[in-house]
């Protein structure tokens, strides 16, 4: 990946992974660097897909969504068609903000927010419940937060 980075752009994501709302002119003086050819950088750096894209973090508390569970699914056996139907149906759940095919003792590793425990009942009991193609859950229920960072490493 980094072949074709440079420090100065390692030195743009990185910024821009603390702050995406940083202006042009704002993230030129962090790089030491003028406007425009940090314009281009950037522009680069979005067209390569080194960016994939700009969002706002939310706080899952002030929405309204205080539990969070990390759901280790199995599925019945490792074919394409049930791992079809659950990826599929997984894209479509609000509540799954992450989903990883894994290897070791589960399938996939789910990271779900829940209003309340019915809430997540409800979705395990009467959403992922009814699929078909799911041996087993295994819910891990977050207590606290150590550390929760988007930011990649760069060097």
């Amino acid at each position: 990946m980094t072949e074709t980075l440079d420090k100065t752009d390692i030195l743009i994501l990185r910024e821009l992974q603390k702050d995406a709302k940083l202006t042009t002119k704002e993230l030129a003086a962090k790089v030491n660097l003028s406007p425009s050819p940090v314009f281009e950088r950037q522009k680069r750096l979005e067209r390569e897909g080194y960016i994939k894209r700009y969002v706002a973090v939310v706080d899952p508390l002030k929405a309204g969504s205080g539990i969070m569970v990390l759901c280790n699914v199995s599925l019945k056996q490792h074919s394409k068609e049930y791992s079809r139907q659950f990826t599929s149906v997984i894209a479509d759940i609000e509540e799954v903000v992450e989903c990883y095919n894994t290897s070791g003792d589960y399938d996939y590793m789910l990271k779900i927010y829940a209003r309340s425990m019915p809430h997540y009942q409800e979705l395990v009991l009467g959403t992922l419940g009814e699929l078909d193609c799911i041996g087993s859950l295994h819910s891990i229920f977050v207590i606290g937060e150590v550390k929760n960072t988007m930011a990649v490493p760069l060097r």
